[in-house]
């Protein structure tokens, strides 16, 4: 999936300017917004974002709501971290998307953090169909986790004198 960096082009006359209080002023084409129509959980009435690269961390990315500067959630490819995700997408999902191919589609999960844990939320990821921009957040009926955790468990301390 590509993955736009903060540095765009702003000799085209397309360009748009946004506001955001994590990146400051970017300029973004058109073919750079992804729209999702119903929203995301929690944020139905964001339905244009922009994805951009992390500077610090390749692994991840941030999803900037092109409407609202205060509203970047961080995402990741769940692959990444926990190599045996598999999401069955129902049918119904992909029409909605106007999915043509499976290859055309990308899987991200939005990174938070609970009571000091980094976690992922398996269970309802976002899917986008790349080429015709779109995308959605799918809640799976699978048995998958809402906060996934990716911070390491620490041993107990042991005694030794």
């Amino acid at each position: 999936m590509q993955i736009y960096t903060t540095q765009i082009s702003t000799t085209q006359i397309s360009t748009t300017q946004i506001s955001t209080t994590r990146f400051g002023c970017l300029t973004i084409q058109p073919s750079d917004v992804l729209h999702f129509p119903g929203g995301i959980v929690g944020l139905e009435d964001c339905q244009r974002w922009v994805l951009l690269a992390d500077s610090e961390n390749e692994a991840l990315a941030w999803l900037q709501c092109t409407s609202r500067p205060e509203v970047a959630l961080a995402v990741v490819h769940p692959q990444r971290f926990v190599p045996g995700y598999q999401l069955r997408v129902p049918t119904r999902e992909f029409e909605a998307l106007s999915v043509n191919s499976r290859a055309d589609v990308e899987m991200l999960v939005i990174v938070s953090s609970h009571q000091g844990e980094v976690t992922l939320n398996l269970k309802a990821p976002l899917v986008i169909n790349l080429p015709r921009r779109l995308g959605r957040q799918v809640i799976t009926d699978a048995e998958a986790a809402v906060r996934h955790s990716l911070t390491p468990e620490r041993a107990p301390l042991k005694r030794v004198a």
